[in-house]
């Protein structure tokens, strides 16, 4: 039996699993902006952000669950600041047990999804060297804008920055 993907805004119970998926995640793939154990929120500031993030409605913050296991995070957010309040900054992670299996495809397309009901564009930054990551986003529309040359830098090793945007404001 083919195991169900749920998407869903996650609950304020979901607080210590969150911080577990992303501290292992961390440690799973050189492509997230932190590595293993690297997130450092406790249960308490996360059920806080949480609350906040779920009460905002300039970001939408969404967990992939199979069998009640977080196996997917996916957020958009957008400043409160009137000149960029039109855009949303993306990030989505997936756990490394469940690559290449349509979960980061499902979890993108309901952020675009919701940037389209509200009018605004997405903006997203991704590792050069992850061009799974990249296609992914090319899939969607989003096309590359530029590049901030030498911008990560995991053990020791440099790799450049994209820049990607999907214009849904003047479609």
């Amino acid at each position: 039996m083919e195991k169900k993907l749920i998407i869903r805004k996650p609950l304020v119970d979901d607080a210590e699993k969150i911080i577990n998926y992303l501290n292992q995640v961390g440690g799973e793939s050189d492509n997230l902006l932190f590595g293993k154990n690297e997130f450092h929120l406790n249960v308490e500031q996360e059920r806080e952000y949480l609350k906040n993030v779920n009460n905002d409605g300039n970001s939408l913050f969404l967990v992939g669950l199979m069998d009640d296991e977080i196996i997917s995070i996916a957020q958009l957010s957008s400043s409160n600041r009137k000149r960029i309040a039109h855009n949303f900054d993306l990030g989505i992670s997936v756990k490394q047990a469940f690559c290449h299996k349509g979960i980061g495809s499902a979890m993108v397309e309901e952020l675009v999804n919701f940037a389209k009901t509200n009018h605004k564009n997405i903006n997203l930054s991704v590792k050069a060297s992850n061009v799974n990551a990249i296609n992914l986003y090319e899939k969607f529309g989003f096309k590359k804008v530029g590049c901030h040359k030498n911008y990560l830098c995991i053990n020791g090793e440099y790799d450049d920055q994209i820049l990607m945007d999907l214009d849904l404001v003047n479609m």
